[in-house]
């Protein structure tokens, strides 16, 4: 691979690139397949450019609001923020590099071709959507939006493998899933690079069927796997929403299948009046609709004393097919503070993310229920069991029936 070879996207076509790529991936995807590149070319013309995004959001985001954690609110200085985002800039401008390595490595595994220009596309462009959403990091309260942008990004890459590694198409989810695995591994443990590369190939121990839709589930180093049934269900409400995007700018009704929000009113009532004891002293709800995708949100606040309870419910709508790509890996982390944690797992078959100080007592506590609803409660001088209690006092139940009928 060259690094000096002159752009192939020009500072000219970098808008309408973003937007073939994020709004019809499938013909984009074959007009980049047929294109002249170089790596040189990608990242001048293209990555450089776009992966200046996020860690520039992350800086507006610390010298105007600061940053909170555990109830404490600080501000780190200018030149603490700027090395950061210069580091974290850097950094990923390597890990795209790495990624086509290991893109190009399980190309025959997958009966692909190898090619590592082509594999250097691929780790490109498809990191645009999640480049793109980074802007969002730059606000408050609005990573939802980033997260959804970065699974655009893998829904992305499940498009781009079969069309430029020439993957047969049933082999197209376990390719990805597998990439999205060592890039994940990758960034863990950046330090350890040789290992990174060649874990792709240890994830293949048991071998992959030939032909047929992939079932099952892929079992991972470290008790972690990925469900390819539900990442295959979610590829394609992956699609359809993606198909919802482009019938909307054509003026055509949605696609059979497309999601649309339900009603913000509909998930303001599932707030209760009190929770923990407290009662409800604010209560909002709003919905959203923009570029083919439809969501909506409601939000309730619970005071009394010093202590505060905020609970929100989240509809992503259009969008869930991308977030049910997340729920596909069942993967559980940890991490201890010396006054607290933060973990993610699943529980009861629901995606499930806590943290809590013990010190401030302040935490927040999130569930996903039917990969589509997200119920959060966040809170100051409270405990974990009342935060629980609060996301529960939404009812899941109501909330599946509403995924089903919607």
């Amino acid at each position: 691979m060259s690094l000096t070879q002159p752009s192939s996207v020009g500072s000219s076509d970098l808008v309408s690139r973003v937007k073939g790529i994020l709004t019809d991936p499938r013909n984009e995807w074959d007009k980049i397949a047929g294109e002249t590149a170089t790596v040189g070319g990608l990242y001048a013309g293209y990555a450089v450019i776009l992966a200046a995004i996020p860690p520039l959001a992350r800086l507006i985001h610390g010298v105007v609001f600061g940053y909170g954690m555990f109830g404490v609110s600080y501000r780190p200085s200018i030149f603490f923020m700027a090395s950061q985002a210069v580091l974290t800039y850097a950094f990923s401008l390597v890990m795209l590099y790495l990624i086509a390595l290991v893109i190009d490595g399980l190309a025959g595994n997958f009966g692909g071709e190898k090619n590592p220009i082509q594999a250097f596309k691929v780790s490109v462009y498809s990191y645009t959507a999640a480049w793109v959403s980074g802007v969002f990091l730059a606000l408050p309260f609005l990573g939802v939006v980033t997260l959804l942008g970065g699974l655009y990004s893998l829904y992305l890459l499940y498009l781009g493998l079969p069309k430029l590694m020439k993957a047969p198409q049933d082999q197209a989810l376990g390719y990805t899933a597998v990439s999205v695995v060592v890039a994940i591994v990758l960034y863990i443990v950046a330090g350890v690079v040789v290992g990174m590369v060649t874990m792709p190939f240890a994830l293949m121990g048991g071998g992959l069927p030939h032909g047929g839709q992939l079932t099952g589930s892929m079992h991972l180093p470290g008790g972690a796997s990925v469900d390819m049934d539900k990442l295959n269900a979610a590829a394609k409400q992956a699609e359809i929403a993606s198909a919802a995007i482009k019938a909307q700018e054509n003026g055509q009704p949605p696609p059979a299948g497309a999601i649309k929000a339900v009603a913000p009113d509909a998930l303001k009532a599932l707030l209760p009046d009190s929770v923990a004891g407290y009662p409800r002293t604010d209560l909002s709800a709003e919905s959203s609709a923009a570029g083919g995708f439809s969501a909506s949100h409601a939000d309730a606040t619970y005071t009394q004393g010093d202590s505060r309870i905020t609970l929100k419910v989240s509809d992503l709508g259009t969008a869930a097919g991308l977030a049910a790509m997340g729920g596909a890996f069942n993967v559980e982390a940890s991490h201890e503070t010396a006054t607290g944690y933060e973990k993610t797992g699943k529980v009861d078959g629901r995606m499930t993310t806590e943290n809590f100080d013990r010190s401030s007592k302040h935490g927040s506590y999130s569930v996903i229920v039917a990969d589509r609803f997200v119920v959060e409660a966040e809170g100051d001088h409270v405990s974990i069991d009342q935060l629980k209690g609060a996301v529960s006092a939404v009812g899941f139940g109501r909330l599946e029936g509403m995924g089903h009928s919607g």
